[in-house]
C-alpha cells in the first residue's frame, strides 16, 4: 500500500478535467408508495446464523420500516397483509458476476425485460454487472425508475485491458472518464496488461474512489494485485495459479499466505464454481445440461452454441479428463480455505454465460459451495450479508433490519436446513414490489414461449 499511496501524486493530472464532472453516490429511488406486512414470518435477518420466529415485517416506500415479534407489532390500515405463518423471510440474493448485454444498445427490448426478469424470479434482487456496454446506464435508470422489473444494478464499465489501456496516462484518464461517464467500477480482463499500465489504472482508481475488480494479469500476478487494492478476484483467477493447484497438489503454505493477505486487505473473492468447471475447465455432460429445466427460458441458439463450445473444448488433444478433476478439486479446497480463512466471499456465476441461465444459474451455485464445504449459512451470506457490506457505501441492504432496501424472499421451508430450499418460493420482493410466486410463474411460462421452448 506505501506504492499505492505514493503514486498517487502522478495520476493526479490525467483526471484533473473530469473531476467536475463526477456526482457523488446515490440509493436508487424508491418504487412505490404502496406498504406491505409480512405478517407472523420466521425471519432470517441474515445479521448472523438466527431464526426470529412468529415476526411481522413492514414495508413502506421500498424499504423496510419495522421489524419485531408479531405480537408487538400492528399492521398498518393501509397495508397489504401477506400471510407468512410457517414461512421464511429472508434478504433478496446478489449476482456478483453477473452480465447484463443489451443488444444493439435498446433497453427497452424484449429480450433485456425477460432477463431482468428471470433474475428477479429467482430471488435475485442485485446484480453487479461486469462488463459496460451501450444502453446498460440506460437500463439501470429504467430500473431505478420502476420502468422495468428488474434487480438494482451496479455496473462496471467497458473493460480495462492490454488493448483499451496503451499507456500508464491514457489509462489513469479512462478511469477518470469512467467515474465521470456514471459506471460504478471497473472490470479488469488480464489480456496483455502490463504491471505499468495496471499500476496506473488502480492508482487513479483510489484516487477517485472507485473499485476495481475482475481477473489477474499474468504480468501484475495475484500479490502484487492484491497489494494494489484490487478489491475482487473473479473466478478464484490467480489463486490456483499461484498455489500450483491447476495440475498437481496445491502448496498449503502458499494457500494460507495467500488467504491472510486477501483477508488483511479487505479484498474479496467471486468464485464461480459451476461456470468454471462445467465450461471453462470442460467436465460438464453436454447432454445433462442441455436437459435442464431452466434451458426453457434461454433462446435455443445460444444454447445449442454453449454446447457446441464445451464440445469443442472436449474435443482438443490437450484436453485431459483426469487433470481437470484435480482442477476442479483443487478449486473446491481454495474455496473452502478461504472461506474457513475468514476471506470474504461472494456469490456470483458469470451469467449468461455457458449454460449458466440468469438467476437459476444460482442456485446451481449455491449448490456447489456447499459441495466445496461451506455452511448454508455461509453460502447464503456469501449472497446477502456479505454484499451489503461491499455495497455500504452506496445503499443498505442485504439483512433484514430497519432502514434495508426491501429485497426479501418468503420461501416455504427453512434454506438453512437445505440451501435447496430458497427455491421453494412463495413469492419475492424487490426495492419493495411484491411478486406472489404464482405471477412469476406466470410471466416464466411466457418467457419460455416468447423464446420458443
Amino acid at each position: 500500500m506505501r506504492a499505492l499511496v505514493s503514486g498517487l501524486a502522478a495520476v493526479a493530472v490525467a483526471g484533473t478535467a473530469f473531476a467536475a464532472a463526477i456526482s457523488t453516490d446515490a440509493a436508487p429511488p424508491v418504487q412505490t408508495n404502496q406498504a406491505f406486512a409480512f405478517a407472523n414470518a420466521n425471519v432470517i435477518p441474515m445479521d448472523r446464523e438466527r431464526v426470529l420466529r412468529n415476526y411481522t415485517v413492514v414495508v413502506r416506500n421500498g424499504r423496510i420500516v419495522e421489524v419485531g415479534p408479531a405480537t408487538g407489532v400492528s399492521v398498518p390500515s393501509d397495508a397489504r397483509r401477506i400471510d407468512a405463518g410457517g414461512k421464511y423471510l429472508m434478504p433478496g440474493l446478489a449476482e456478483m458476476h453477473g452480465h447484463t448485454p443489451v443488444p444493439n444498445g435498446d433497453p427497452t427490448s424484449s429480450f433485456v425485460a425477460n432477463m431482468m426478469f428471470l433474475y428477479v424470479a429467482n430471488g435475485v434482487t442485485t446484480v453487479r454487472g461486469m462488463l459496460g456496454g451501450d444502453g446498460q446506464l440506460e437500463l439501470r435508470d429504467m430500473i431505478n425508475r420502476g420502468e422495468l422489473i428488474g434487480p438494482t444494478l451496479y455496473l462496471a464499465g467497458p473493460s480495462f485491458n492490454g488493448r483499451t489501456v496503451t499507456s500508464p496516462e491514457q489509462g489513469a484518464r479512462r478511469v477518470w472518464e469512467q467515474k465521470a461517464e456514471g459506471w460504478d467500477l471497473l472490470k479488469i480482463h488480464p489480456q496483455r496488461f502490463t504491471r505499468e499500465n495496471y499500476d496506473a489504472v488502480a492508482l487513479a482508481a483510489h484516487q477517485v474512489g472507485i473499485r476495481f475488480g475482475g481477473h489477474v494479469p499474468p504480468d501484475v500476478g495475484l500479490i502484487h494485485a492484491i497489494q494494489m487494492g484490487q478489491r475482487t478476484f473473479d473466478h478464484l483467477d490467480g489463486y490456483l495459479e499461484y498455489t500450483g493447484g491447476i495440475q498437481g497438489p496445491i502448496d498449503q503454505n502458499r494457500l494460507a499466505e495467500v488467504t491472510r493477505l486477501t483477508r488483511e486487505a479487505g479484498a474479496a473473492v467471486v468464485p464461480t464454481m459451476v461456470l468454471w468447471e462445467i465450461g471453462i475447465i470442460g467436465l460438464g455432460d453436454v447432454d445433462e445440461m442441455r436437459s435442464r429445466p431452466e434451458m426453457r427460458y434461454w433462446p435455443r441458439q445460444t444454447v445449442d452454441s454453449w454446447a457446441q463450445n464445451v464440445l469443442n473444448r472436449r474435443s482438443n488433444p490437450e484436453f485431459d479428463v483426469e487433470l481437470a478433476r484435480v482442477h476442479a478439486e483443487n478449486r473446491n479446497r481454495t474455496l473452502k480455505a478461504l472461506s474457513d480463512g475468514g476471506v470474504t466471499i461472494l456469490m456470483g456465476t458469470d451469467s449468461p454465460q455457458l449454460f449458466s441461465v440468469p438467476g437459476f444459474s444460482l442456485h446451481r451455485e449455491m449448490q456447489a459451495m456447499i459441495a466445496a464445504g461451506m455452511s448454508p449459512y455461509e453460502v447464503l451470506a456469501s449472497g446477502t450479508m456479505n454484499v451489503g457490506e461491499y455495497f455500504q457505501g452506496q445503499d443498505t441492504f442485504g439483512t433484514i433490519a430497519v432502514g434495508r432496501r426491501a429485497d426479501l424472499i418468503l420461501t416455504n421451508s427453512n434454506p438453512l436446513d437445505d440451501i435447496a430450499n430458497v427455491a421453494d418460493r412463495a413469492g419475492v420482493m424487490v426495492r419493495g414490489e411484491w411478486l406472489p410466486e404464482e405471477m412469476i410463474r406466470q410471466r416464466l411460462a411466457g418467457i419460455a414461449e416468447e423464446f420458443g421452448n
